[in-house]
């Protein structure tokens, strides 16, 4: 188990740690937040039932996240980023395209500007940069494996037994577990649940030829086909992706039976020949997909962050952006409070977090929504009509230009670290 740094007035183990804020889950959601605050101040009790060596490796998680710009700004503030540049990819281009048909919209960063679109990056190296970070905070106390025995939250208190035996008192108590949120569930927020039918099968694949960091998106019947750039190895630079396969829930255990060359072969059918060659590199993953959302992200000294409040199709690949967005919001309004002396677990001041956040991912949440529902099908008038929207919008620059910087997390009221300000 890591032990915590951060110690209460009395140091013997029995005593109940006293921090200002509980963080249960420890995953890129929760990490990020207990840096935030703790950095700022806010003292932290990091409560996560994975052992950090394990997610580490390559078998726990294959999948990547795609880094907008002003989700790299929080990182970057937060003195995360510098362990993760050197293993990020730049988005430069992205070229969305239906089918077979010779319809496609094509964004490229240069039309707005020197910075990439965003950034392709494993989740496993972020998890590691995390680690990094959170060794050298000392506000932070951290407990991992371990997991939530007991939790009540009071008019004036969090009180929290942890398996491990521990206790630990705070103000307030953010979940941050992802999906399947148990603070959540024990909260009693209900939940807006429905399964798209269909599974993510996640994978890397090396290709003869450089990709040039572009990233594309194949829509098929059965769903979307992402093709996304990563750096490659310092002999093969720029011809590795990762692979985000959308199939039918029904089919998709079939195709992850196959043997490597069948799996290859039905993949290749997918991927086309436009790279060369291919060979899948690593392990094969599978998710479920489906879209969620808390009736409500606040409670009585509770807040949900990041999945624990909603969960969304990755057709936008903006499911950890808007978790970031979460944590940019809730930590900026948690340290102006802390300044003023106020209770972080004010009613009035979680309710501020709930209005800033409720709008903005309840968009997200339904443009997800209707892209994926749009385009997942072969109705041949329906497909028609897209086909002639995407080559319409490829037509419009000023459109065009407006979707990349909302891509790029750049419109809209941004909280400080968003903006590259410190807290």
């Amino acid at each position: 188990m890591v032990k915590a740094k951060l110690t209460s007035p009395d140091t013997s183990p029995d005593a109940p740690l006293e921090v200002d804020v509980l963080v249960v889950g420890g995953g890129l959601v929760g990490a990020t937040l207990a840096i935030a605050l703790a950095g700022a101040g806010i003292t932290v009790a990091l409560v996560d039932r994975e052992n950090p060596a394990a997610v580490l490796r390559a078998q726990f998680d294959g999948r990547c996240s795609a880094i907008a710009q002003a989700s790299q700004q929080v990182l970057r503030g937060l003195g995360v980023w510098e362990n993760i540049a050197s293993e990020a990819a730049p988005i430069e281009q992205i070229r969305v395209s239906d089918g077979g048909s010779l319809f496609f919209l094509h964004y490229d960063c240069a039309e707005i500007g020197d910075d990439p679109l965003g950034f392709m990056v494993e989740n496993r190296v972020m998890r590691k940069a995390l680690q990094l970070r959170l060794e050298d905070e000392s506000g932070v106390a951290y407990f991992a494996p371990d997991g939530i025995d007991t939790l009540a939250r009071t008019p004036g208190l969090v009180r929290a037994r942890l398996e491990s035996g521990r206790e630990i008192q705070a103000r307030l108590v953010a979940g941050c577990e992802g999906r399947r949120s148990p603070t959540r569930e024990a909260a009693g927020i209900a939940l807006t649940r429905w399964s798209y039918r269909q599974t993510a099968i996640v994978c890397t694949v090396e290709h003869e030829r450089s990709h040039n960091f572009i990233a594309h998106e194949h829509f098929l019947p059965a769903g979307p086909f992402a093709i996304l750039p990563l750096l490659g190895t310092k002999e093969k630079p720029g011809r590795r992706s990762s692979l985000v396969w959308t199939e039918r829930a029904d089919i998709a255990p079939a195709m992850m039976a196959l043997n490597d060359a069948d799996f290859l072969a039905e993949l290749s059918k997918r991927f086309g020949d436009f790279l060369g060659e291919l060979r899948v590199v690593g392990p094969r993953f599978s998710y479920p997909l489906s879209l969620q959302y808390a009736q409500r992200s606040v409670d009585r000294r509770l807040v949900l962050v990041g999945d624990a409040s909603h969960g969304m199709h990755p057709i936008a690949g903006q499911g950890l952006n808007m978790g970031l967005r979460d944590v940019a919001v809730l930590s900026e309004l948690l340290v102006d409070a802390a300044r003023l002396g106020l209770d972080l677990g004010d009613a009035a001041l979680l309710e501020r977090y709930e209005r800033a956040r409720r709008f903005d991912n309840h968009v997200m949440l339904a443009m997800t929504d209707v892209l994926n529902r749009l385009f997942s099908n072969d109705f041949t008038p329906l497909r028609l009509a897209r086909d002639l929207g995407l080559g319409a919008v490829n037509k419009m620059p000023g459109v065009k230009k407006f979707f990349m910087r909302d891509a790029m997390g750049q419109l809209g009221a941004l909280p400080r670290l968003m903006r590259g300000e410190k807290l």
